[in-house]
């Protein structure tokens, strides 16, 4: 079995995704790991919409990504000393595998099987099925 020393787990509010926190917890518990708890606001989405509602935008799930942050102190109450929390702007299909994970050396990154949307819901969610296909380290896909 591999010991890891950084974990990073991707949460979007998600009933997968409090899984996902929950394992990871656990992992990063038994292996005396750090764990990186990150999510990603999408602004994809954002491309047509007028500058002055996308600052708006912007600055609302920036509080949104804040205050879910704070929601999950599971970590800490569970004995967790190294957690660092992560928010940034982008895209989560590449931003978590191709930024983070290189930022924080990540050996292991924990994710839900489907996000928030409903398309993300029909097979494997999509930003989970990117991280599977462009991790250069072990993932682990929770499900419910």
């Amino acid at each position: 079995m591999s010991v890891y020393e950084n974990i990073i787990v991707a949460i979007d509010g998600s009933k997968n995704a409090e899984l996902a926190l929950e394992r990871a917890i656990q992992t990063a518990k038994l292996n005396k790991a750090s764990l990186h708890i990150v999510s990603i606001i999408d602004t994809r989405s954002w491309v047509n919409i007028e500058s002055h509602n996308a600052k708006k935008l912007e600055k609302d799930s920036e509080l949104f990504a804040s205050s879910l942050m704070e929601s999950y102190n599971e970590a800490e109450l569970a004995g967790i000393e190294n957690i660092n929390i992560i928010v940034e702007s982008g895209s989560p299909r590449t931003i978590i595998t191709q930024e983070i994970s290189r930022r924080v050396n990540a050996d292991l990154i924990i994710c839900g099987a489907s996000g928030t949307t409903p398309s993300e819901r029909l097979f494997l969610g999509s930003v989970s099925e990117n991280i599977v296909r462009t991790a250069e380290c072990d993932v682990l896909v929770v499900r419910k």
